[in-house]
């Protein structure tokens, strides 16, 4: 088979998995509300059952790295779509608060196994240029994918059907789709999915770190900009609550930002292996607290019509950040490079919401909002010494 066929079904199944496992991870979002209601929870709770989702992706990010080495990313890219359906049609059965974190602690044991396998086989699988462009469409297949299984729920919920029967169905799916991964890779699974030899892990024990204050900085940078990403999508609707938006629009505040999300992730890759990682990351940023600083002072439903725009540089950032892993890690370590951010984007998701929801609950979303703003410009001096990392590595920006 031409390595260009093996290449698009490698990008295509890990483009599947990525759109399902972060369409049901975002499918909370938009039940948070209703789970509030239903269990009588504060913002700190709220942001508490999001913040065991991302917990236990941080838990497991760099072992499933470490045992894709070994078992291959095929098997565990099944493994957790099959974890993560189980979460789901578990939380379908809970009866209290307890019983929701649990189930969303099985769900995000299994989100675990995808991000840093597929972000590492689509780096070796591709070259520099194409590389990018590939990662940003990886990336935006997640948005897709969140776009998707959010505005269902939005629509079914507006319907007329109940929380516990949406996310019965989206655990059966995504069982389902397990299958099918299994299947389609099946194929490939020698040549798309290689296996680190026993005699190449002994002669490469290390992280595979090639500039560690390049990386190390690649990582604040992330840190921060997942920081602002989640605090943003978990409390996006009770801000239009609390501005009193239509109540028609608010179950659709997070759909409305994702969707501009789908485009800032293709964006952010084309961008950058275009204009260049700083450029790109610089102007994203400056955007993104733009946006912020309008969707804050802006009037009701006006507010809630900028919220695409708002998804464009929120969540377009994260191609320029991850595409720019790979020129910072030997290409033998790319899963571990890959698992480490996102063990450290996790820490962000966990650490957000519960930070962001004391603060609300102590002086409002406005003040709120603010460090937000704040949060995002801190990368713009970061870029500096990225810049510099960068160069040292030899990436033509």
């Amino acid at each position: 088979m031409p390595k260009l066929t093996s290449n698009k079904l490698l990008l295509s199944g890990c483009c599947v998995t990525h759109g399902v496992q972060d369409g049901l991870s975002s499918s909370v979002y938009v039940m948070l509300p209703i789970l509030a209601q239903h269990f009588g929870l504060g913002y700190m709770q709220i942001g508490l059952i999001r913040a065991t989702h991302s917990g236990a992706m941080w838990l497991l990010e760099i072992p499933a790295g470490i045992l894709s080495e070994r078992f291959g990313e095929r098997r565990l890219l099944v493994l957790g779509l099959v974890g993560a359906g189980t979460g789901y049609f578990a939380l379908s059965f809970v009866v209290g608060f307890q019983g929701v974190l649990l189930a969303l602690f099985v769900a995000g044991c299994g989100a675990a196994f995808q991000h840093s396998l597929c972000s590492s086989l689509i780096s070796q699988s591709f070259r520099e240029f194409e590389h990018r462009i590939a990662l940003g469409s990886y990336n935006a297949s997640g948005e897709i994918g969140k776009l998707a299984f959010t505005l269902t729920a939005s629509l079914l919920l507006g319907i007329g059907f109940g929380w516990q029967s949406i996310t019965l169905g989206y655990g059966l799916l995504a069982a389902l789709v397990a299958l099918t991964i299994w299947i389609l890779l099946g194929v490939e699974r020698t040549r798309a999915f290689p296996v680190m030899k026993s005699k190449d892990v002994k002669r490469s024990n290390s992280w595979g770190i090639k500039d560690q204050l390049g990386f190390g900085t690649l990582a604040a940078i992330v840190f921060l900009d997942i920081l602002v990403q989640d605090g943003f999508l978990v409390f996006i609707a009770f801000v239009m609550i609390e501005k009193q938006v239509s109540t028609g629009l608010v179950a659709f505040a997070v759909a409305a930002t994702l969707s501009g999300g789908v485009c800032g992730k293709f964006a952010g890759g084309f961008l950058a292996a275009r204009l260049g990682v700083i450029r790109s990351l610089i102007l994203f940023e400056l955007l993104t607290a733009t946006g912020i600083l309008l969707v804050l002072f802006a009037p009701g439903n006006v507010s809630f019509f900028l919220l695409p725009m708002v998804g464009v540089f929120l969540q377009g950032s994260s191609s320029i950040t991850y595409g720019t892993v790979s020129n910072l890690v030997h290409e033998q370590r790319q899963s571990r490079g890959f698992a480490i951010i996102y063990t450290i984007a996790n820490a962000a998701a966990v650490i957000g919401p519960i930070i962001f929801g004391l603060i609300g609950d102590s002086l409002g979303f406005k003040f709120t909002m603010t460090i937000m703003v704040f949060l995002i410009l801190v990368p713009l001096p970061l870029c500096f010494p990225l810049n510099l990392a960068l160069k040292r590595n030899t990436l033509n920006l």
